[in-house]
């Protein structure tokens, strides 16, 4: 495939924020089960790790049965309200216009169901800017960042010297380092500069319309 660079863009915090239908599901889901539920605003670290994560922590609980009752439940508001309590950063749809234009290849790897992540592309027209869209399967199959990351790469015979991860959460550097991507880490999702640091992003970005300038910078340091 020619092109110049693969771009692989998380969703949640990269590419839309949103904590306000994340954080009502999860709501949602403890007081449906009869749990005092913590404020929004700290539920929104919980925004990027895997749901069965997040809930068995939430739960303080590894018992499977438990986790999968809260799953179904948060989906069921999550898939008819909460997917759509969301929206797209600012200057997202004329930078990935650009960088498609550029001669780039975007894919989209994030750990939500990935049937729930087209909808979200198409119902915001982001879909026509990828390439491929890339998540985990609703029973939780390939919910690690770094195996879902591994598929792509492997599925679409991407050189991963050719690939840089864009997130902005601990997990997607970690997914890029374990690959052998380059990666680039957000500061205006719900990871910070200090958890992107950490993690091994290489460049960084304060708003979505700084990516062309920090690929530019990657691609003239290869």
């Amino acid at each position: 495939m020619s092109t110049d660079v693969h771009l692989i863009f998380d969703l949640d915090g990269t590419l839309t924020d949103p904590r306000e239908g994340i954080t009502r599901c999860y709501v949602h889901a403890l007081e449906q089960l009869g749990l005092t539920a913590p404020a929004a605003e700290a539920l929104e670290r919980y925004i990027g790790p895997s749901i069965r994560e997040v809930l068995a922590e939430l739960l303080a609980t590894s018992d499977a049965a438990r986790i999968e009752e809260a799953v179904a439940i948060y989906r069921e508001r999550f898939a008819t309200v909460g997917l759509f309590e969301n929206f797209p950063y600012p200057s997202v749809h004329a930078t990935l216009r650009a960088l498609t234009d550029s001669g780039h290849a975007l894919w989209v790897c994030t750990s939500k169901p990935r049937v729930y992540a087209e909808r979200i592309l198409q119902h915001f027209e982001l879909a026509a800017q990828f390439r491929g869209v890339y998540g985990c399967e609703l029973d939780g199959a390939m919910s690690d960042k770094a195996e879902l990351l591994a598929h792509l790469l492997v599925r679409e015979a991407i050189v991963p010297a050719t690939a840089i991860m864009i997130g902005d959460r601990k997990h997607d550097m970690r997914a890029a380092r374990l690959n052998g991507t380059h990666c680039i880490g957000v500061t205006y999702g719900f990871g910070d500069l200090v958890e992107l640091q950490e993690a091994g992003a290489i460049a960084f970005c304060a708003q979505f319309s700084d990516l062309p300038a920090a690929i530019a910078g990657i691609l003239s340091a290869r």
